[in-house]
């Protein structure tokens, strides 16, 4: 079994204003990230099925052309494949899980 503080993990910037913190499972990867406001996430996709849980701040989220404000406790699944982008409206804190693992993250 694992066990990991939050706080002892390495923050990494992996898109500019998206500063994360990365668990990774055998079958799934874990985002915690701290984001900047007015930090925006490039359009993109991946294979990875994804699941992004907002803990604070609104961040505008659009999937396949559907625009949605993300606020506390908003949970958004993105299915695989599927063409996103977003924008931080303010600070946030947004945990992504992701399957199978990320391993461009590791």
């Amino acid at each position: 079994m694992d066990i990991y503080q939050l706080s002892d993990l390495e923050e990494r910037e992996l898109i500019p204003g998206f500063h994360g913190r990365l668990v990774h499972s055998e079958k799934m990867t874990f985002v915690y990230w701290r984001i900047e406001e007015g930090a925006v996430l490039p359009a993109h996709s991946h294979p990875h099925e994804q699941v992004a849980h907002t803990f604070t701040g609104e961040f505008e989220l659009t999937i396949e052309g559907e625009t949605q404000l993300l606020t506390q406790d908003s949970i958004a699944v993105i299915p695989g494949n599927a063409q996103h982008w977003g924008k931080a409206l303010t600070a946030c804190k947004i945990m992504d899980a992701f399957q199978p693992v990320r391993e461009d993250y590791r």
